[in-house]
């Protein structure tokens, strides 16, 4: 947070706003004119991705402005920007500006944010030192600590009893070190000093202690606070990406944690740019995570009925299995009757079917006649023949329906944006599966979305889609004699190899893409068929995504070369 604001700072003092748009309700987009630039300063006190940054995208605002917004319009529209400051070491961020009171007089107005989880706020105050309103309203109802509500005061917000690490010097740390000996070292810095977290608290203990995990010794305590005073007062920010497992950005950091040099890190422009990277991931896949909660639910209940009716096939099928005993006890009985009692519970006949002419025991009805004991397994039979007629079909199309369910359950995890899985949501409404959402009323055409794109270690382009829309555009569209491949019996991604001849690494690479997206992305020796894409068919009626395909050769791959090579992809060009 205190590298964020001196990077403002630096960047906007003396600027002007020249506009004030809340895209969302928590959001506040600041566009301030400095350095003979625009520059977009995005406040968020969102209780999970509160931040403050400058933003490179231009956003939508709602047709009609929030009341906060408008409110933010009147007191600090073409405002002048004074300072940004860092109160402490805590997370509020305080904009000073020069803007006009009522009577057209400059006055100095503040803008505070509050990043504290779900007591994160955004506060106007002004010239007087009061609220003139908040992003949250908060009443005794909801903190018995501080009223955030117009008219009242601003306090800030209760201060930790902490060092702030921009003021202490040794003397000071040691003051506070000493009672805290036996704990862990990472532990005791972050509970003496402010705006430490848990992560960097073990970075530095790792630096000044060795290990992450040491614990706070007296001897350790004169070094820990040189080293401490040493590289809080004099820190410059070297931003830093960490990249996860696929080549996200996963979080970012002042400067390169060398506790965590095992993991793939890279510098950033600046620590907003930074921070958008982060924080419009881990927005996106939340966003995504919400929407995709309802189909993910709605897919997995259609497996389960699927799988319900399977079971109930195979109890059927075993009923079936056992239907020619049943036609040869009817034949039994009609042939036999003089031998069989009337009222008894089974008779003993003889099997003409056995060589042997061995006698078998055919079960009976005393309160029917031989005869109706005859036309009785008859028409038990006729019943399970029928039935069994039914029953292929009905097993084959479960097991296209389940295979269906299956594919979007795999195609929902690969979706990226909000348009793929629109795209899967629209699908479902096609077939019938869900009923469409909202009013039905004309909606602008969205543009396609796009499959993923690589490049094997030849040069030679690969594209994998991620959902069934994808798969059959990226398919009919590639040319004839382009390399297909589709993991073998399972549902998965369509993958193009754009070549007719690729050489063998290229296609292993493809056919590991095809394994990671897939049902088998957790497997091992995953089989991959591949063939020229003109021996890839659709038949008439088929759902979106299914084909057939002939002249197929075999692959056997394993997903991790997937990984790894995306990973590479990302590390070329981070996003």
């Amino acid at each position: 947070m205190g590298a964020l604001a001196r990077e403002l700072a630096a960047l906007l003092q003396g600027g002007r706003v020249e506009k004030i748009q809340q895209p969302e309700r928590d959001e506040i987009l600041l566009t301030i004119r400095a350095g003979g630039e625009n520059r977009r300063l995005l406040l968020s006190c969102s209780p999970s991705f509160g931040r403050a940054l400058l933003q490179r995208a231009a956003v939508q605002s709602p047709d009609t402005p929030p009341q906060f917004c408008m409110l933010l319009r009147k007191h600090l529209g073409s405002a002048r920007v004074l300072g940004i400051g860092q109160e402490g070491a805590d997370r509020v961020l305080t904009f000073r500006f020069e803007a006009l009171n009522d009577l057209g007089d400059p006055c100095e107005k503040r803008l505070v944010l509050e990043i504290m989880g779900r007591h994160s706020n955004l506060i106007l105050v002004n010239e007087t030192g009061r609220i003139v309103d908040a992003a949250r309203h908060v009443g005794l109802s909801q903190s018995r600590v501080r009223e955030v509500l117009p008219g009242l005061p601003y306090e800030p917000a209760p201060a930790q009893e902490k060092l702030n690490p921009y003021l202490a010097c040794v003397n000071d740390y040691a003051a506070a070190f000493l009672p805290l000996v036996g704990q862990k070292a990472h532990k005791a810095i972050a509970q003496a000093v402010s705006g430490i977290s848990p992560q960097l608290g073990r970075e530095l203990a790792f630096r000044f202690a060795g290990d992450e995990e040491a614990e706070l010794g007296f001897g350790l305590v004169p070094g820990l606070c040189e080293g401490l005073e040493r590289l809080l007062k004099g820190l410059r920010a070297a931003p830093t990406l960490l990249l996860d497992e696929f080549g996200d950005p996963a979080d970012f950091t002042p400067f390169p944690y060398l506790s965590r040099a095992a993991e793939r890190q890279f510098p950033a422009e600046s620590m907003s740019e930074a921070a958008e990277r982060c924080f419009f991931l881990r927005q996106r896949r939340e966003r995504l995570s919400q929407r995709a909660a309802n189909l993910r639910h709605y897919l997995q209940n259609q497996l389960e009925r699927c799988e319900r009716k399977r079971g109930i096939q195979l109890e059927t099928a075993k009923e079936i299995e056992g239907r020619d005993e049943l036609r040869k006890k009817g034949e039994l009985l009609s042939a036999q009757l003089y031998a069989v009692e009337r009222g008894a519970p089974h008779a003993d006949l003889l099997d003409y079917y056995d060589e042997n002419m061995a006698k078998i025991r055919v079960e009976l009805n005393p309160a029917l006649s031989p005869a109706e004991n005859a036309q009785r397994y008859f028409k038990q039979y006729a019943k399970l023949r029928a039935a069994g007629e039914l029953l292929a079909g009905q097993v084959e199309q479960n097991e296209r329906e389940l295979n269906y369910f299956e594919g979007q359950l795999v195609n929902l995890e690969n979706c990226e944006t909000v348009e793929e899985l629109a795209e899967i949501r629209q699908e479902l409404e096609r077939e019938g599966y869900v009923k469409p959402s909202g009013k039905a009323r004309a909606k602008k055409q969205e543009a396609p979305s796009s499959p993923l794109e690589f490049c094997s270690s030849a040069g030679i382009p690969i594209f994998v889609g991620k959902n069934n829309l994808q798969n059959d555009r990226l398919t009919f569209s590639a040319g004839q004699d382009e390399t297909w491949l589709h993991v073998k019996d399972r549902p998965g991604s369509h993958v193009i190899l754009r070549s007719a001849r690729p050489d063998r690494q290229s296609l292993l690479e493809a056919a590991a893409l095809a394994a990671y997206f897939s049902r088998a992305r957790l497997s091992a020796n995953v089989p991959v068929d591949y063939c020229a894409r003109k021996f890839v068919k659709k038949p008439s009626g088929a759902k979106p995504g299914y084909v057939i395909y002939s002249n197929q050769s075999t692959l056997f791959v394993t997903p991790e070369e997937a990984l790894t090579k995306r990973l590479a992809v990302g590390a070329a060009a981070p996003s």
